[in-house]
């Protein structure tokens, strides 16, 4: 668990961050960073006491705070674990991530694999996923199932993707850009609740939902593009073993 660094990107989430950092905890992970971006609670408070490191970045934008935790990262790191910090992903499932990291580069939570965790996600949430991971299996050949915030990756690999999104289309370009890389990655399915405190900075209202998925599907196409014009062609990668996805097993 030393070389497992946890970066939870957290605004206005006072009412769950203790709450998650515990849990976090209760797995044997000890080095947790909470990226506080610009919350006018208590979550920077509660989280110190809770016992993780605390960055301030006044700079709104998921990816933003997520590339601020990666900065000046501790030389024994050789994983990151993202998790968001209002109580919706399920935790229990990270033995099995960690159990994993061996045969992974990048494994993800899949929250569209259980019953629950579909009925957990707004419509929005569940068409919106749906539709990212239909275009990066048309522009890429990987078959996605979610975009889930809850991944872990190996730090070596994040540096060779070369993260430039600061927003909403943080996991997407991680997602694409692992395929282009050709990293080897699986989905196991986790459980998913209704934030437990705070409120939704994507789903929680319309103009948030319109944003964001306008982001993510622009993150896609240039990303496409990016693509074609590195390597001159169209056709898909890999051997047929890239579109396979389960709980690794």
């Amino acid at each position: 668990m030393e070389s497992i660094l946890v970066i939870i990107p957290v605004l206005n989430e006072e009412a769950t961050i203790t709450g998650v950092i515990k849990s976090l905890q209760s797995y044997g992970l000890k080095k947790i960073r909470v990226v506080d971006n610009g919350s006018t609670d208590k979550s920077v408070q509660k989280a110190k006491a809770a016992g993780a490191e605390v960055i301030l970045e006044p700079t709104p934008g998921y990816g933003q705070a997520c590339w601020r935790g990666l900065q000046q990262l501790p030389p024994e790191i050789d994983w990151i674990l993202f998790c968001d910090g209002d109580g919706s992903d399920e935790l229990s499932k990270l033995p099995q991530f960690f159990a994993n990291k061996d045969n992974f580069d990048l494994i993800l939570g899949n929250r569209r694999a259980t019953s629950a965790g579909r009925a957990a996600m707004t419509p929005v949430q569940n068409f919106g996923n749906w539709l990212a991971t239909f275009l990066i299996r048309w522009g890429w050949g990987y078959g996605y199932c979610d975009l889930g915030p809850l991944r872990l990756i190996r730090r070596r690999c994040l540096e060779q993707i070369q993260m430039q999104d600061r927003g909403f289309g943080w996991t997407v370009e991680m997602q694409a850009r692992a395929v282009e890389c050709r990293l080897r990655i699986c989905e196991i399915p986790v459980g998913y609740r209704l934030r437990q405190g705070g409120r939704s900075k994507i789903s929680g209202t319309v103009s948030g939902s319109i944003k964001a998925g306008t982001v993510i599907l622009s993150t896609i196409f240039s990303l496409y593009l990016r693509r074609l014009r590195a390597d001159g062609e169209t056709g898909r990668w890999g051997d047929g073993e890239m579109g396979r996805w389960g709980d690794g097993g």
